[in-house]
């Protein structure tokens, strides 16, 4: 045995352990356990040296294996210290000799990658072995959380300990500071924290040995368990005294530095976990969204709406004008395509019979990325039988309402640079014609049916506003009806200034084929988009019930398309190849769906429905810039 294990030996085995989980130790089973650290001990050391060593740079896990082949695969390392994060004093004396990669101040110089740190970790699960500990164990029983604890004890004096509580705690390690006989460690778990007094004497007393493995083999990143009394320090910390430490998991890779966090972005989206971990506000998104989504489920429940699940697998897409992705069904020799909307089936559900249904799950769009946009995003769709738009736009507005209470704590919001204000309702309504008249000039709908006088008034008027809404003239020359031109003007000039809480009324009829016409003005639905801070949030309609007036919508929607379609590729082939490919690439049909058609042939009662982009409203009600920050996985391109 080299010289260097002998002290952590006397540290580790010289108290008898007498705990349930640590039988007493025999001659025997000593002499076994000081033979596996010296030869551990050993392996370390060499596979450290192959790990920096020039040769190794380039393949640290091969300099591992090749340095410890014939212990466990070289896996089981007695190393008595964390790669950074251990003290070294042991058990409080000072000792003058340094182990090499020592820093002033007793702690080991931070210069070991993710591989050496894990092989540092891997390698202290035979010392806790030794100790009888398990690195992986199967149960804890706690007594409260953390933040039960805090709330308990809010008024304990600093200094004061209460003798003759016991109070059981778990989670994981975020701080770890030893001082000498003295180590505090902080547990997080999912609520809150708070800090174990770790006291040498005190704990050996009852766990013989156990001070030594909680300064030598526990790292920040494990999830450990402790018993003990509270107590709050002198500085005023909420703490466990412990009696008992126990390891319920060794995390092999360290955590990132605690003073810089996890800061590429991407990472954090990849590694979310690990974002989860070390980013309190993330958590509280998360936890955020489960409450706003449990909201919007409870409120539904409450006014007897029943909540209904249709096929993710369509044999054709529809109820929204959009890309889908598509699959093959090997069974049954199928092309099928994942839903672009819950719409079509959940009005089937209608016709059947089930006055009031909503559906809260998963949509499919293989569009572009955007801060706004995932390729799988979560909607809200709700139905309401005998109901039009008018009762749609209340029970957007209460929905909203409720969630951010739910969430916020109040109706008041912070989004960005803005200050949302949802106390004042209803919010405000304004048709979509006025608001671009208002912004341009320019009377759309008056042109009736004249395509190229709109286009004519429109192409001026958007150069004339903004640089910005200059771009929406490439989407004006390829409209195919007035409706389309509105639509253009309201996007490029409209849209992204309506930052507080907006319903846009009565769209054209042209891009709103599920929508029933307005029962006063002509070319336009009753049909509202909510906006807020410059997005869409919700989309609603009485809906279209007359099925030869569907007929007709579907029909009309499906030439419409196709011919913008070819407008653009004349367009695109002008420019080139590559931006041929590109817009083909893009490209999609529209279908008809006659069974859906069908359904409204047997009679669909009056209703109106209503969408709610759910990841939208979360971001809102967590100002969140992104919703990638709101979707827990969110989709991103494959790494090389």
């Amino acid at each position: 045995m080299s010289a260097a294990a002998k002290p952590w030996l006397q540290v580790f085995f010289a108290p008898r352990l007498t705990s349930a989980r640590a039988p007493m130790l025999t001659a025997g089973r000593v002499a076994r356990a000081h033979h596996t650290i010296s030869m551990a001990s050993q392996r370390a050391s060499q596979c450290l040296v192959r790990l920096r060593s020039p040769a190794s740079l380039g393949s640290p896990r091969r300099a591992w294996r090749q340095g410890s082949a014939g212990h466990r695969g070289g896996a089981r390392a007695f190393i008595t210290r964390a790669a950074g994060d251990g003290d070294g004093k042991g058990d409080g004396k000072k000792s003058k000799s340094k182990p090499p990669g020592a820093k002033k101040g007793g702690g080991m110089a931070i210069t070991s990658s993710a591989e050496e740190v894990k092989a540092l970790r891997i390698g202290k699960l035979d010392a806790l072995s030794a100790l009888g500990q398990r690195g992986f164990d199967y149960r804890f029983d706690r007594s409260k959380y953390t933040d039960e604890l805090q709330r308990e004890h809010a008024d304990l004096a600093n200094g004061v300990e209460l003798e003759g509580t016991n109070e059981a705690v778990c989670g994981r390690v975020m701080a770890k500071r030893s001082f000498g006989k003295l180590t505090f460690i902080t547990v997080t778990d999912e609520r809150g924290s708070v800090q174990l007094f770790c006291d040498q004497k005190r704990l050996d007393e009852t766990s013989p040995g156990t001070f030594a493995m909680v300064a030598e083999l526990i790292d920040v990143g494990d999830i450990i368990g402790a018993k003990g009394s509270v107590k709050r320090s002198e500085k005023g910390e909420l703490s466990i005294v412990p009696t008992s430490v126990q390891m319920l998991t060794k995390a092999l890779l360290p955590l990132p530095d605690k003073w810089h966090g996890l800061t590429d972005v991407e990472k954090r989206y990849r590694q979310r976990y690990v974002d989860l971990i070390v980013s309190p506000e993330v958590r509280s998104t998360f936890r955020a969204r489960s409450n706003i989504i449990a909201t919007i489920r409870r409120l539904l429940d409450d006014k007897d709406f029943l909540e209904m699940e249709t096929p993710v697998l369509h044999d054709q897409a529809g109820g929204a004008d959009a890309k889908p992705f598509n699959t093959f069904h090997n069974a049954l020799g199928m092309q099928l395509t994942l839903r672009i909307a819950t719409e079509l089936h959940l009005k089937r559900l209608v016709v059947g019979g089930f006055e009031r249904v909503y559906e809260l799950g998963r949509v499919f769009r293989n569009e572009g990325l955007s801060t706004r946009h995932n390729p799988e995003f979560t909607s809200v769709e709700i139905y309401q039988a005998y109901a039009d738009v008018t009762d749609m736009l209340e029970l957007t507005e209460e929905i909203i309402c409720q969630c951010a209470m739910k969430a916020c704590g109040t109706l008041t919001i912070p989004y960005g640079d803005y200050t949302i204000d949802l106390s004042k309702r209803p919010w405000r309504r304004a048709p979509m014609n006025d608001m671009v008249k208002e912004a341009t000039g320019v009377d759309v709908m008056a042109f009736g049916d004249d395509l190229d006088g709109a286009k004519a008034a429109a192409i001026p008027a958007l150069k004339a506003h903004s640089k910005k809404a200059g771009e929406g003239i490439k989407g004006v020359k390829a409209a195919q009806s007035v409706g389309n031109v509105l639509n253009e003007m309201f996007e490029a000039t409209c849209e992204s200034g309506l930052i507080q809480p907006t319903f846009v009324l009565d769209h054209p009829v042209e891009i709103s084929p599920l929508a029933k016409p307005h029962r006063s003005k002509p070319g336009v639905t009753e049909r509202f988009e909510l906006f807020v801070v410059g997005r869409e949030l919700a989309n609603s309609f009485s809906e279209l019930t007359d099925p030869l007036d569907q007929r007709r919508r579907l029909e009309g929607q499906i030439v419409s398309h196709a011919k913008t379609l070819q407008v653009q590729r004349e367009a695109a082939a002008a420019i080139g190849r590559d931006e041929l490919k590109e817009l083909e690439d893009e490209s999609y049909d529209v279908v008809m769906d006659e069974d859906f058609v069908t359904a409204l042939e047997y009679g669909m009662p009056p209703t109106a429905g209503m969408g709610l982009g759910v990841d939208r409203l979360v971001m809102l009600l967590t100002n969140s810039p992104s919703i990638r920050d709101v979707i827990a996985f969110p989709l991103l391109k494959k790494q090389d």
